[in-house]
Order: C-alpha cells, then structure tokens, then sequence
C-alpha cells in the first residue's frame, strides 16, 4: 500500500470531472493548480489531506469516472521523466484500490447492517411527517456511513444484496414507530435486474410489518436516474403498481434535471442539497425555482434537502419549496427499540399497525 503523498497530478480528458474535484480539494484545503485537463494538488500537511480526498472521491466519483481520470502521486519534477510517469500511471479507480479503499466481498458479508431516520417536516408548521432512512453498518470492527458502504459494494459487485438489505432494514426498523407518517427509502436502480423478481422480498417484507404501501417513498438519485432511462422507467411503473411512490434526489444537480423530471413525473422532488446551501446566490435561486414550479406543474410535493438554518428555511419556503429535510430539523437518529411487555401478558398475534 503507498504511503502518504503530498503531491498529486490528476489528469482526464472528461471535461465535467476535474473541476468536481477542484472543488472538493480546495474545501479540504489543498491547493490546487488547473488547467483544462489537468489538476496540481499540493498539501502542506504531509499528505493528511490527499489522503482525505481520495477516500471523498470514491464516494463522489462514479466508478466510469474514477476509470477515466489518470493519477500520478509524488510525480517528478524533470520534465522528460515527469511525461513518461503520466503516460505510464494508473487509472483513479487502480490508486483507490492500492490505497486500500475497497474491501473484500466476505468483510461485506459478515457486515452488521441497521437503519437510522432523518426527520422531513412540513415548511408551513414544522410538523414532522416523514422520515428518510439512511443505511449505516459495521464492517470488519469500524462503523461505516452509507456512502461509503455502497462504494464498496459496488467495487465488489455487491451492490444488488446490499441495496436489497438496505431497503428492507428501513421497513423493519421504521415499523415499530412510523404511525401515518411517510417513509422514504434509497434505491439504485442499477441493482435491479427484473423488477418483479429483485423486489418480490422487499414487497413481502412491507406486507409482513404491515406498513401501508402508500406510506412508502423510493427515491432515486438523479445521477443514477440518467444512465439508463428506460430501464428505470420500468422499475418505477413495478413501484406504482404495488402503491409505492416515487422520489428523484439531488434535482438539479445535472443539465438533464427538467427534462428527467417530465420523463419520470415522480411524486416527490428533492432539490439537491449543494444547490440549496448556495442561497441566496441567484443562480442557484433561478435553478431551484424553474425545478420547483415545473414539480408543482406536475403534480409534485417539493423537498428541499440541506436545510441547516433558519435563513435557508425561509429561502426555500420562498422558492416554493412544500417540505423541508436537514439538520435545522433533526439529524440522522437510530430510534430506541420498544419497551418490551413484562413476560406472562398477553399480546395479540399479527403484524405491528403502520
């Protein structure tokens, strides 16, 4: 495994990718050197930050991405030596898994999975009347959040078990307490083969907590939404079918979003959360307004995710927006079991009430 480097030269000819990880390097406090098709990286506190941002860029990076940018660590400074080091030197994705990123399949398997809830209020009174479940787990003796437990699923060609196990831990973890409130649950429509057969435990699952299906919102990363259309389209017509609703997160955050928003007419929209912490920024206002009253137009609730104060919260209420979800309103929280019934009473036999 490499040791800690305090320069690194990325390198890619796809023009949207580097400037993603300019702006990731500079918040962690790198500087940063750019050119078209080039990234200069130094850091000045021994290579602590680089290590930093490798492991944020294989949570952001997709693995078309992570194959496609070129990486040189601690590259030489003589001009004829340092071309031939870029020439020759490995895709992101190769430095990632020299650095350690991934895990083996068998770590994964013998993972401790659980559910935790963020709370989604009403922006009119605050009242709370959803909740967004949020994978979490323990893997080889270390807590683990999901972003990083699905990147390394996906590396280890885990994705649709652990997609699975994510959509059911919700279920079951948010039945005990739900009540009438919505429940909102994370898929990757890539782990979904035949949707009839890849979802026939989750639907079994649901009929056995005895959650109502109309309490239950599945909701798609715009990003994940754009690469195969048609196949998402059918996933989400096998949703409807069994009275699930359907959310896209993180809107705005590509060209495609307006376009993407007409072709799969969710229920929910999520405005993405980066877009929303630029307010008041105008540009970002003029992004998130066009997305909200086009959702409005089609029959959409509007969640604006991100909200962490009370001056966002008043900017999106502007904006439109009908439900808010961020820390202003409560954090990311595993709920407490129920208190067990002394032994000997009697308790009636059958699914919990949704």
């Amino acid at each position: 495994m490499p040791g800690p480097a305090t320069r690194a030269l990325l390198a890619t000819s796809i023009g949207h990718v580097l400037p993603s990880i300019s702006r990731i390097a500079k918040a962690l406090g790198l500087t940063v050197y750019s050119s078209p098709q080039l990234l200069d990286l130094l850091d000045d506190r021994g290579g602590r930050r680089l290590d930093r941002l490798f492991q944020v860029l294989a949570r952001e990076l997709t693995a078309a991405e992570t194959e496609a940018v070129r990486v040189v660590t601690d590259p030489p400074a003589e001009g004829a030596a340092l071309t031939a080091r870029l020439l020759t030197s490995p895709s992101l994705a190769v430095e990632l898994a020299r650095r350690g990123v991934t895990v083996e399949v068998g770590v994964l398997a013998e993972a401790e999975f659980w559910s935790v809830y963020q709370p989604i209020v009403s922006l009119a009174d605050r009242s709370v009347v959803a909740h967004e479940a949020l994978l979490r787990g323990v893997v080889d003796g270390r807590e683990v959040g999901g972003g990083d437990l699905f990147f390394v699923a996906e590396q280890a060609g885990w994705l649709h078990r652990l997609d699975r196990i994510g959509r059911e831990s919700a279920v079951v973890g948010a039945a005990p307490w739900l009540g009438d409130d919505d429940l909102f649950i994370n898929f990757n429509p890539t782990s979904i083969y035949r949707p009839q057969v890849c979802l026939a435990s989750t639907e079994r699952v649901v009929h056995e907590t005895g959650i109502e299906p109309s309490r239950l919102v599945f909701e798609v990363v715009e990003s994940h939404a754009v690469a195969d259309r048609g196949h998402l389209v059918s996933i989400l017509d096998h949703y409807r079918s069994l009275g699930w609703r359907v959310a896209l997160d993180d809107v705005g955050a590509g060209w495609s979003s307006l376009s993407l928003l007409a072709a799969v007419r969710p229920e929910v929209v999520k405005l993405e959360k980066s877009l929303v912490q630029e307010l008041p920024d105008d540009g970002a206002r003029t992004v998130l307004k066009a997305v909200t009253d086009l959702a409005h137009q089609l029959g959409a609730v509007v969640v604006a995710e991100g909200v962490e104060t009370e001056r966002l919260a008043d900017e999106v209420t502007a904006l439109g927006a009908d439900l808010g979800q961020g820390w202003l309103f409560g954090r990311p929280v595993r709920p407490r079991p129920p208190v067990e019934e002394p032994e000997g009473r009697w308790q009636p036999v059958g699914a919990p009430r949704g």
